[in-house]
This record gives C-alpha cells, sequence and structure tokens, in this order.
C-alpha cells in the first residue's frame, strides 16, 4: 500500500522489545529521497535492530514505518532496496564473482548486474581471487556490490566502514558520495559520528534506543557542541580583558593562566589580534580551540545516561 511518495524512509515511533530490554524506542524520523541520512550510536545503541525492522528481518512491537512510500514490505519494495546489515556474508571458498553470481540468481537478477556492480565498487580485477584472501575493506566493497545488483533506490548500510583502515574509510565514503550523486538514498549506521558527518545530508543520535538529537551535522555541532573559545596569552591580563569586552561579537571573556579567554560564536581571531596590539597589548600567542564532533557525542551520550540515572 503506497502511503508517502515523498519520503524514502518514514517511521513513527516505531519501537522493539525483547525479553531482556527495549532495543528501539519509539524512533520517529524521515529519509528524503535522494538524501544520505546518517545514524549514529554507540554499540548496543539499536541501529541495526532499527535496520532489521525496516527490512522486514524483525518485527516491530509497536509503532510504524514505509519503505519507498509503501507501508507494506512486499517483494516489489524489497527489490528496490539494496541492504547490508551485520556485515557481508559470503561463501569463503567461492571467489567474489561467483558469490555475486549466486546471490543475482536468487534475486531473480541478470548476470550482466554482476559485472556492473563489481567495477563499481572497483574489484573487477580481484573478482575472481577467492573470498577468504580479501581484505576487510575489500569485504566490504563485496558486500556493498551485492546491495548493489538490483540497482536499488534506496541503500540500507549498516556500518558500513567498520574496522577499515583510514584507506579503506576514504574509498567506502567515495563509493557511498558517488551512490547519492546518481540519485539514491541512502541509510547508513555508524559509531563515530566525526566518519559520518563528512558523508551524510543530516543525522539522528542514537542513545539506548533513543534519538537524543537529529540535524545536519552543523546544527547538532552548533547546538550540542558550545560556543568555540580564543585563547590569548599575554602578561597585560588587565589591559586585555579592558580590550575585549567591549569587541564586537564577544560573547563573554575571562581571565586564565595563560592569559585570556574569549568566547564567540564567529571566528574574530584577526580582529582580536588588531584590536589588543592596537592598544598596546603585548600578545605572544592565540588560538581559537573547538570541540571536536567526536567529543560533541560524548558528551551528548554522557549526559542522556547522567539525565537517565
Amino acid at each position: 500500500m503506497i502511503t508517502d511518495t515523498g519520503h524514502a524512509i518514514r517511521a513513527t515511533a516505531l519501537t522493539k522489545r525483547f525479553p531482556r530490554g527495549t532495543a528501539v524506542d519509539e524512533v520517529s524520523l524521515e529519509v528524503n529521497r535522494g538524501e544520505v541520512y546518517g545514524f549514529v550510536g554507540l554499540n548496543g545503541a539499536g541501529k541495526t535492530t532499527f535496520m532489521r525492522m525496516l527490512v522486514g528481518l524483525a518485527r516491530p512491537t509497536s509503532g510504524s514505518f514505509s519503505v519507498l512510500g509503501s507501508s507494506t514490505l512486499s517483494n516489489e519494495i524489497l527489490r528496490r532496496v539494496g541492504t547490508m546489515i551485520e556485515g557481508p556474508t559470503f561463501y569463503p571458498g567461492m571467489t567474489g564473482r561467483q558469490n555475486l553470481v549466486l546471490v543475482a540468481k536468487y534475486a531473480g537478477l541478470r548476470r550482466e548486474s554482476v559485472e556492473v556492480a563489481l567495477e563499481t565498487v572497483e574489484l573487477l580485477d580481484r573478482a575472481d581471487d577467492v573470498f577468504r584472501t580479501y581484505s576487510l575493506g575489500m569485504k566490504q566493497r563485496l558486500g556493498l556490490a551485492a546491495a548493489l545488483l538490483g540497482e536499488p533506490e534506496l541503500l540500507i548500510l549498516d556500518e558500513p566502514t567498520n574496522g577499515l583502515d583510514p584507506a579503506g574509510i576514504s574509498a567506502m565514503r567515495d563509493l557511498i558520495r558517488t551512490q547519492a550523486r546518481q540519485g539514491r538514498s541512502v541509510l547508513l549506521s555508524s559509531h563515530l559520528l566525526s566518519e559520518i558527518a563528512q558523508v551524510c545530508d543530516r543525522v539522528a543520535v542514537l542513545h539506548r534506543g533513543r534519538i537524543i538529537a537529529t540535524g545536519t551535522p552543523a546544527e547538532i555541532e552548533t547546538a550540542h557542541g558550545g560556543a568555540p573559545r580564543i585563547t590569548i596569552t599575554t602578561v597585560d591580563v588587565a589591559a586585555a580583558l579592558e580590550v575585549l569586552r567591549n569587541h564586537a561579537h564577544v560573547d563573554g571573556v575571562r581571565a586564565t593562566d595563560e592569559g585570556v579567554e574569549v568566547i564567540s560564536a564567529q571566528d574574530i581571531t584577526s580582529s582580536l589580534t588588531v584590536a589588543l596590539v592596537s592598544a598596546g597589548v603585548e600578545v605572544t600567542g592565540i588560538r581559537r580551540d573547538q570541540r571536536s564532533l567526536e567529543e560533541v557525542f560524548l558528551e551528548m551520550t554522557a549526559a542522556d545516561e547522567r539525565s537517565a540515572s
């Protein structure tokens, strides 16, 4: 039943409970058509369970969802969705190509789709090597190739960069960006906010099964990261404070062991330096510090833990 043509995914109060506890707790979100949406959370946050429900691998306890505008997961809808959930699983004694041919056969897809997928993930030159000889990055790319076999409209990728080295992460990131440029919608999960922020249009932060923040990476950083701080090293602390208290765009200023700390949402490092030097204040150093996205993420989850206790 087609209920929503504007979203690739829509979930409303989606919940999954197990005897040991609640894995997904009333999660509501919308993934727009053509959007790359990131689902970030610590291990055990509920990311995989949520994805499993979207493709019929787990039955929701309550709530509702639609995929590609349909509230019913028919075979027709599922053929338009490519998935890589809980890591790629292939026959270790078969080659990469043989594994994909088998997947394509069971899915009723043409053999030509295998070659297209292998080329897309840049595995043609290793397609006839046995799967067990693949590096982790190659195994992840073969998993993405399997997800792409039916030329899906929507990709659901569970931790596609998990365990990869920096080169492998960069390669996977490029592959995902390419799929988005070609018009596909992508829902991907990660436990690294800084990594997911480099490829996603919007992000939902999941903790203990609940969404605790949503928005663009920049919006999350601004809302939860706090204003950047500018540290000025000087021995003329009193004079510096006098100048800086009246400076434009200064949200706060205080003395520190190094000299003076300025809080400002804008990067006014250059204008502060000019103002201080013009006033005869000796400045021996100046730097702008802002918490990393990973620090923001960890603080958000820690704050949620404190509020729950």
